[in-house]
């Protein structure tokens, strides 16, 4: 289900992914930017509720078209605000002009689901890696 946020300014996207799902985060990547020019990545390792460490980089305007195209195919997936339905720890969320969605979304049938299809799990898992490949690759410079 969609998100009820007000859509990002000037066609400007934020794709978020956090590590754990729920609890205080150990591991986060945001991603930030315009469709046709290079995003700004960062990428943040908690070691305590107070100490990280940053990283940031740049992310190439065709790797930016590639990745929105691929996470607008999560736009519909099933959500559940409290229960990590994709079964990888992960939090995923993305704001664009395309659409908005979050693994971890308030969605009125989720107590309905109680089995997603491979195939939903997959193509969540394909996104999450495909995020964190980004972050390793153009995430080099000490914030």
């Amino acid at each position: 289900m969609p998100r009820q946020t007000a859509p990002p300014p000037s066609d400007e996207f934020d794709i978020h992914l956090t590590k754990p799902f729920s609890g205080h985060p150990k591991h986060t990547i945001e991603i930030i930017g315009e469709p046709n020019r290079p995003a700004t990545v960062r990428v943040t390792h908690y070691n305590s509720e107070t100490k990280f460490s940053e990283k940031t980089g740049e992310v190439p305007k065709d790797d930016v078209h590639e990745l929105l195209e691929l996470v607008s195919t999560m736009t519909g997936l099933p959500s559940n605000q409290s229960k990590d339905i994709y079964g990888h720890d992960t939090k995923v969320q993305f704001n664009t002009f395309k659409g908005q969605w979050s693994n971890a979304d308030v969605d009125p049938s989720a107590d309905s689901i109680h089995e997603l299809a491979r195939e939903q799990k997959d193509d969540f898992k394909r996104v999450s890696d495909s995020i964190e490949a980004l972050s390793r690759t153009f995430a080099k410079h000490n914030a």
